[in-house]
């Protein structure tokens, strides 16, 4: 165990479930995880290893026992029929029979309908009536001659959610971690490894989870397949449903207005529509107006009645098309079906989250630490759906006067979810709030940048803020950053604005602009001159060709200082640098390549080896590399010298990528760096 998970269990007790034991139960019961965590919480929230292994035997046999499969359901009917009472896991929902003027319930696995229960249980569980509930049911089963009885009898229900938590304790512990650490076990409490994600990986995959703890709230999120994009809106919450973008109708979303029953928007906090995209895909027109209206006043008609609702709508879909070509041959809602394809709905939308920025979910993914129990956080979120923190950031930022009021809405409110998931006891310090305020703006002008494509009626909006100090903050998003090119294209009647090399600062120094190369062979090297380049996490398109080259060309000697050349992949980086310079100097010329760095600790004769097996291949190349170990390992500056009269700083050394999946020979970004997404990090270039 981690220090982290140390530390959530102490602060959680209980409350806390390691992650990778819902794979190990649930073998192929076809149930969602919040499901199994609700069972594992009972038996497995501990970090004692004697009893989760005997909690997960126990689970295992509650699931074998109990939950019912729908091969096995003629067994389970035995089961009843021959004891009298079993007590069944299975998914149960409700309808009103008119012509006995009772509420029936039919069991979705078990294969039995029409089971009455009292009106009493119903009220306190209203969703039983709207696509049904997971829940623990003991089922009774007693014969009678009267064939208009049904034999079956619901002893009792119980919905697998938490049935009561405590907020003020919840507050208190929050306060207890450091940023870092509270992010970290929420993102492994919806299923993933934090040690494969960087920061702004992690908190794009969080923003999934404000429609939870946001009342009316409004997310499209699309991108290739694969990423993960349904998974905490099937598996996380009792409180939100998915449903199949094709499946949906007026009746089944808002209101049958023939029998006056609400839809799922009544029942449900949170809506998402899995599957949304698809160009060709058939959709109701009057399903898209009502959606529209709801989307932007909470309510919808019944008959001559208003009424109201506080489900937060999602939108996930696949797209066809990189990011470049959607920008150069269309816009980032271009898989939207046709009807939906409308600048009003899009208005509507309060972010976009880019999920071509997430990378396709691997196993190795997966987390195997302590997150919260799902059920008890989803409940600590619904409750937090009643507070408002959207004015957070007024006593130390202000808008830009040029956003607009739907605009503002939209950043307030991703504001509001993002701070309440972080900082539920308001303890974030400025520059934090900055970084939730500027992320909030960043989703919000992805879909305004859009709709500019879209509807030439739409200004040109100034999407920045202002600090107390006087500093101007300009948000862009990343791919404006990437590609300048394709990114400024305008509806018919608008002037394509030319994008600024510059900072808001007018006085600072020029950044220059990263070359959106897709390719080593195809860098256009930028310089050599001096400068400075900032580079975002998740951007794409940067190689050392493109970094490095330019200010190395024709140098003789090379010598690069970086203390972190220890571990495989930070070798393998040191080794692509060769590659680099094998590639693009003269056959004829031999370069000197030397290594300062630091003794790996752990595994220092694997170090060695590695790097003997980076000098053996440079010399089939004619680079003569060396190296040296610091003895007093305290070196931390990384930079690299050259005879040609340059010195490049880099803030990060040569670690400038995220994980990628090296073992796949066919993975682009195994094969090009221009494929592999960065870290944040800044170089400078200075001449000597």
């Amino acid at each position: 165990m981690t220090a982290l998970d140390d530390k959530i269990n102490e602060r959680f007790p209980g409350l806390v479930v390691r992650k990778d034991l819902v794979k190990a139960v649930k073998g192929n019961a076809i149930v969602p995880s919040y499901v199994l965590e609700f069972l594992l919480g009972q038996y497995c929230a501990t970090n004692d290893e004697t009893s989760i292994q005997s909690g997960i035997e126990t689970v295992k046999e509650i699931l074998r026992k109990h939950y019912v499969h729908r091969n096995e359901a003629g067994l389970i009917r035995s089961n009843i029929r021959e004891k009298g009472r079993w007590k069944v896991i299975d998914k149960i929902s409700v309808d009103l029979n008119t012509d006995k003027d009772a509420y029936e319930v039919t069991f979705s696995n078990l294969g039995i309908k029409k089971v009455i229960i009292d009106s009493g249980t119903v009220k306190t569980h209203p969703k039983l009536l709207v696509s049904g509930v997971w829940c623990i049911a003991d089922v009774e089963y007693e014969h009678s001659e009267d064939k208009t009885v049904s034999p079956w009898i619901l002893g009792s229900i119980k919905p697998i959610q938490l049935s009561k938590f405590d907020y003020k304790s919840y507050l208190e512990a929050r306060a207890g971690f450091s940023t870092d650490e509270w992010i970290d076990p929420l993102f492994q409490t919806v299923g993933f490894d934090p040690e494969m994600f960087g920061r702004r990986s992690k908190l794009l995959q969080l923003i999934r989870l404000v429609p939870f703890v946001e009342r009316n709230y409004n997310l499209i999120e699309l991108g290739p397949k694969g990423t993960g994009k349904s998974h905490i809106f099937s598996e996380f919450s009792p409180h939100g449903i998915l449903i199949s973008g094709g499946e949906v109708t007026v009746p089944k979303l808002f209101v049958n207005n023939s029998s006056g029953k609400i839809g799922l928007v009544g029942y449900w906090d949170v809506v998402a529509f899995d599957e949304f995209a698809g160009r060709q895909k058939r959709v109701d027109k009057a399903l898209v107006d009502i959606m529209k209206n709801y989307m932007a006043n909470k309510s919808f008609s019944r008959g001559v009645e208003t009424l109201g609702a506080e489900a937060s709508m999602v939108f996930v879909g696949n797209t066809q098309h990189n990011v470049p070509y959607m920008l150069k041959h269309a816009d980032l809602f271009e898989e939207l079906p046709e009807k939906y394809y409308d600048s009003a709905f899009i208005d509507r939308l309060h972010t976009y989250v880019p999920g071509w920025e997430i990378d396709i979910i691997r196993s190795e993914m997966f987390a195997s630490g302590y997150g919260f129990v799902v059920d008890y956080l989803a409940e600590i979120l619904r409750h937090m759906r009643n507070d408002d923190y959207s004015n957070r950031y007024q006593s130390l930022f202000s808008l830009s006067s040029d956003i607009s009021t739907r605009d503002r809405d939209g950043v307030n409110k991703t504001f509001s979810g993002m701070m309440k998931l972080l900082f539920p006891a308001n303890n974030a310090t400025e520059a934090e709030i900055e970084e939730i305020l500027h992320m909030a703006m960043e989703g919000r002008k992805r879909v305004k940048d859009q709709l500019l494509r879209i509807d030439s009626t739409y200004p040109e909006t100034d999407f920045s803020f202002t600090a107390r100090d006087g500093r101007k903050i300009s948000v862009s998003t990343l791919e404006e950053t990437e590609y300048p090119q394709y990114y400024y294209k305008r509806a018919a009647s608008h002037e394509e604005p030319t994008p600024s090399a510059t900072d808001s600062d007018p006085g600072a120094e020029a950044v220059m602009p990263t070359p959106p190369a897709m390719a080593d062979t195809k860098a256009e090297p930028v310089g050599p001159r001096e400068g400075h380049r900032v580079f975002s996490e998740n951007q794409k398109g940067v190689t050392f060709a493109d970094l490095f080259w330019p200010w190395l060309q024709g140098a003789a000697k090379i010598v690069i200082t970086d203390p972190y050349i220890r571990l495989f992949h930070q070798v393998r980086n040191m080794m692509e640098f060769i590659e680099m310079i094998a590639t693009r100097k003269a056959p004829e010329e031999e370069v000197a390549v030397h290594l300062i760095t630091c003794l790996d600790d752990t595994y220092p004769e694997k170090q060695q080896s590695n790097l003997i097996a980076i000098e053996t291949a440079g010399a089939t190349a004619g680079i003569k590399f060396t190296w040296e170990f610091d003895g007093t390992n305290t070196i931390h500056a990384r930079h690299i010298t050259s005879d040609t009269g340059w010195k490049i700083s880099l803030d990060r050394g040569l670690d400038i990528f995220q994980k990628f999946e090296m073992n796949d020979a066919f993975n682009l970004a195994n094969r090009l760096q221009s494929y592999r997404l960065v870290k944040t990090f800044e170089v400078t270039y200075l001449r000597l």
